[in-house]
């Protein structure tokens, strides 16, 4: 009889289902499609570059998972899907991702493409004021973990140790 695989630390998607396609350009220019990472684990983030707590922390927490991963750091592929395409041009979300991990890949477009995205996915994401000229966006904080079948697996909520992130990493990169 085959033993059941681990279970995932995240809330699972019970059953699995198709992750929504995102194809968008990348933030370096590259035509991006989630059907075409294939045979890795990817992680959704939705955020933005201006965010000044939460979003570099869960970057920072997904870049101590590739490092855990070692020599197996090349089974998960981080997604990074802006929240604010207004202010997150593509050179300005480059920029931010590449001072947590240079694999990282920033999604940006105009703000019904990001909208159709969110859509997809179930993320809100609302401006709130914080001055005259400037605001901080309000929005969902999960990481969206879809299988190397392009299956919806799992949703952890934000703050979850990497440990966590490796754990589950691992599990999927293992069926």
């Amino acid at each position: 009889m085959a033993q059941a695989a681990e279970p995932l630390k995240s809330g699972t998607f019970t059953p699995p289902r198709k992750a929504p396609e995102i194809a968008q350009k990348a933030a370096d220019g590259s035509d991006f499609r989630l059907s075409k990472f294939g045979g890795k684990v990817v992680v959704l983030e939705f955020g933005f570059t201006h965010c000044q707590a939460i979003c570099p922390a869960s970057l920072a927490l997904l870049t101590q998972a590739r490092k855990k991963l070692g020599p197996h750091a090349d089974r998960l592929q981080v997604v990074f899907v802006s929240v604010d395409p207004e202010r997150d041009t593509p050179a300005r979300l480059k920029t931010y991702l590449a001072q947590f991990d240079k694999s990282f890949i920033g999604l940006t477009g105009t703000l019904d493409q990001m909208a159709a995205i969110r859509k997809d996915y179930g993320i809100n994401a609302t401006k709130v004021p914080t001055g005259p000229d400037s605001y901080q966006m309000g929005h969902s904080s999960y990481l969206y973990f879809v299988d190397k079948k392009g299956m919806l697996r799992a949703l952890m909520p934000f703050g979850r140790p990497a440990d966590e992130i490796v754990h589950d990493v691992n599990v999927l990169a293992a069926e």
